[in-house]
């Protein structure tokens, strides 16, 4: 599994991010305190605090074109 801490700060942030993650194959989640969700679901997206960073959990051994794809979302 993989993991990494995202920031979506806008709607049109949000939107983009759904419809590159939905490309891939495998499981991503969303986790913001007790709260987990499908990272290629729009309107859970919606559900969690975006004001805060969000961790990332991609199901994969492989997510280097996962990375490159959602890059500029992730915090440094």
């Amino acid at each position: 599994m993989y993991e990494t801490t995202i920031q979506l700060s806008a709607i049109n942030d949000v939107k983009d991010f759904v419809n590159t993650v939905i490309r891939f194959d495998y499981d991503i989640d969303l986790v913001s305190g007790r709260y987990a969700i499908d990272a290629k679901s729009i309107m859970g997206i919606f559900s969690l605090d975006l004001s805060k960073p969000i961790k990332l959990q991609a199901h994969t051994d492989d997510a280097d074109e996962l990375v490159a794809a959602i890059g500029k979302y992730i915090v440094k």
